[in-house]
């Protein structure tokens, strides 16, 4: 497939090709391992997204849940870049990433539940909806992470990072861009745009944890693999949650 990297900052040829120069025979990395650490992380992301989940809606009260919220972003996003760079580490550190993003999405799911009814089970119903036709697509061959698809991916992945970057920076200076986040015509194709782009890089993350499964990536890669994995889901989730709420919010 040539020098390919994934859309996903966690996952690149380059960290499995890196990571397998050192490794004791016998082992190596699987897809099914992978796979299994996945649902462990789903485990402890649900798990914590259940605690923050009940302690909103026992208070209806936001500033409850803020702490949670907010420390589950930061930190989940610390050791996020944490797990990155010391991938050696990710037995360890993907499931407090987990943890720490169940944090996060049980409250921000519970306050979008509060005012959509129904919401947050469509959200989690369409994420994996989605993970699965994506993983039906690259097993059958109708998506493959040749060079110009994942070239492409990663361009617009980039370029939604820059754009929410940017937009962020200007909302400090009291700047807001409402025509994408609003619940408008431009607001919703934008969300819809974002969502096909966090559902594409499912496809190559598919496609490198199956690499790094093919050149004996160590062992502890399984669980680097499932973070990056976990990493896209969390992002399409959100996405998600946010074009429903678009579109809820127009009737």
């Amino acid at each position: 497939m040539g020098d390919m990297r994934s859309g996903n900052p966690a996952l690149s040829e380059r960290t499995f090709r890196a990571a397998a120069a050192s490794v004791p025979f016998g082992e190596t990395m699987t897809v099914n391992g992978t796979i299994n650490r996945a649902l462990i992380l789903l485990l402890c992301a649900l798990a914590t997204a259940a605690w923050t989940w009940m302690q909103f809606f026992e208070s209806r009260d936001p500033a409850v849940v803020a702490p949670y919220i907010l420390g589950g972003a930061i930190g989940g996003m610390v050791v996020a870049f944490v797990t990155v760079f010391k991938q050696h580490w990710s037995p360890f550190t993907a499931p407090i990433y987990a943890l720490l993003e169940g944090l996060f999405l049980g409250g921000i799911s519970a306050m979008f539940e509060l005012r959509f009814p129904g919401i947050a089970m469509e959200s989690v119903a369409l994420t994996f909806g989605v993970c699965l036709c994506m993983l039906i697509a690259y097993r059958t061959g109708l998506l493959r992470a040749s060079q110009k698809f994942t070239v492409g991916v990663i361009a617009a992945t980039g370029a939604i990072a820059l754009l929410y970057l940017v937009t962020m920076l200007l909302g400090f200076f009291g700047v807001q861009v409402p025509a994408i986040y609003g619940s408008g015509p431009v607001g919703i194709l934008f969300s819809l745009a974002v969502v096909v782009i966090a559902s594409l890089n499912l496809i190559l993350d598919f496609s490198f944890i199956e690499q790094g499964a093919s050149q004996g990536a160590p062992k502890y890669m399984e669980w680097y693999g499932a973070f990056g994995l976990m990493v896209t889901l969390v992002w399409l989730y959100l996405e998600i949650l946010r074009l429903l709420a678009k579109l809820r919010d127009r009737r």
